[in-house]
């Protein structure tokens, strides 16, 4: 007989434990979330005070410099003589023009050229003829090589592109950049 009130007690406990579990909420933990390493596209946007940004940050986002002023007319420190805004061109694009001796830093200043989206399709130097080390103008040249987006059959809006050459600017501080942008046409 005692073994089967001690039989009964624990059946009993059994099931007030497992009703009070019943009744209970689960506590799940909280998964963790791991950083996830964004990596963006290789685009360009040129801020309203001539400097060119890259897509940073966890959404990808062009980030201008804060007090950026509209500025578009560069010719008292670079002329571009080839190509001329809207100019059809073709690879590799051959550039001449000047640039005051602060534009260059080495002797060169960097040229990138994009498509209608933005997407960086060439970079390069182009290149001092003389002495840069001057506040004179400096000619200025550079071959740059490049696959031709446009493709005859495309909309006409992919024959548009961008030339962009960018003051070098060593010390990265962004008061120090500038740039000059053209529009371009690809051609067939």
């Amino acid at each position: 007989m005692y073994i089967f009130l001690g039989v009964a007690f624990i059946a009993a406990v059994i099931s007030i434990v497992l009703a009070q579990r019943a009744a209970a909420p689960v506590m799940m933990p909280e998964p963790i979330s791991e950083p996830v390493e964004v990596m963006c596209t290789a685009d360009a946007m040129q801020c309203p005070d001539g400097s060119y940004v890259g897509r940073t940050g966890p959404n990808c986002a062009f980030v201008c410099p804060e007090g950026a002023s509209a500025s578009t007319d560069k010719s008292d420190v670079i002329v571009l003589d080839t190509p001329q805004p809207r100019d059809v061109i073709s690879t590799p694009l051959t550039l001449n023009g000047k640039a005051r001796g602060g534009w260059f830093f080495e002797a060169s200043f960097p040229v990138t050229l994009t498509n209608w989206n933005g997407l960086i399709i060439a970079e390069g130097p182009a290149t001092a003829v003389g002495d840069w080390m001057t506040s004179e103008f400096v000619p200025f040249t550079m071959d740059l090589p490049f696959i031709n987006p446009y493709q005859a059959g495309d909309p006409d809006f992919m024959k548009r592109g961008t030339l962009i050459l960018q003051k070098d600017n060593p010390s990265g501080e962004p008061q120090n950049d500038a740039a000059l942008q053209i529009e371009i046409r690809f051609a067939p």
